[in-house]
């Protein structure tokens, strides 16, 4: 894979599989706009990235949920570099575990305050969205580009108390990138949603079950990242492709 020429933005940057895609993007030549909350991080990691001498990296502090700083980021990405040829939505998380909600304080669903929710919403389906409609405006300029989603499996599954998160995957894994795919079609933009199982971000997910019996390598999900983003993955678009391990041919009751 050769990326010499090519530039992407990565949203959750500062760690984490945003910040893996950006070393590996980087590594095979590429350049990117790192994206985070996080300012110090961001700019160690760009900094770490850089002194490798391959690929550039440049770091934007944007919160996705306000399109102003969705639009500056992707304006810094066409000033610094000319181009947008993959933009990967790696920002997340599930609501009640990013704001640390009291589950003993909070026990069910409606007793959860709604702003947390309404954050997981933001973040996890609107954050993608606003990305999605202000890359699209380059990428059709350019008649080129690829929207990488990161769905998830419980998009599928469902999860009966931190329901931001399986909605708004869901809602990424089918409405958003079948859609952008309908419209980006006849100007030469792509658009696919990768979906994990469990993933070693975290030390939890290894006791989710799969039929392989383990949870993925960050590592596996970005080179499925990266293979639709080279000449080898051109054919795949407007599809959600689950990377779980066979979690979802699983009986539910396992």
């Amino acid at each position: 894979m050769d990326f010499h020429g090519k530039a992407a933005i990565s949203t959750g940057a500062a760690s984490g599989m945003g910040l893996l895609f950006a070393q590996n993007f980087t590594n095979l030549g590429g350049n990117v706009v790192m994206c985070d909350v996080n300012e110090a991080a961001l700019a160690e990691k760009a900094d770490e990235i850089n002194a490798k001498g391959k690929g550039r990296a440049i770091g934007v502090v944007c919160d996705v949920r306000d399109y102003r700083q969705v639009c500056a980021a992707r304006d810094a990405a066409v000033k610094e570099f000319g181009r947008i040829d993959v933009m990967a939505n790696f920002a997340g998380g599930t609501a009640v575990r990013m704001q640390k909600v009291d589950r003993q304080a909070f026990p069910e669903f409606p007793d959860v305050p709604i702003e947390v929710y309404k954050w997981g919403l933001d973040v996890n389906l609107l954050g993608p969205f606003y990305f999605a409609h202000a890359v699209s405006k380059q990428m059709r300029e350019q008649k080129s580009g690829l929207i990488i989603n990161i769905g998830s499996i419980t998009g599928a599954e469902g999860d009966g108390y931190g329901m931001d998160y399986p909605t708004s995957k869901a809602g990424i894994m089918y409405g958003l990138t079948k859609s952008i795919a309908q419209f980006g079609a006849k100007h030469g933009i792509r658009c696919v949603c990768v979906s994990p199982g469990p993933v070693l971000t975290r030390a939890a997910m290894a006791n989710m079950k799969t039929l392989l019996g383990r949870a993925a390598e960050p590592q596996e999900i970005i080179d499925l990242c990266l293979f639709l983003a080279s000449e080898k993955g051109q054919f795949i678009n407007g599809e959600n492709i689950m990377i779980d391990g066979g979690r979802n041919a699983m009986g539910r009751w396992k």
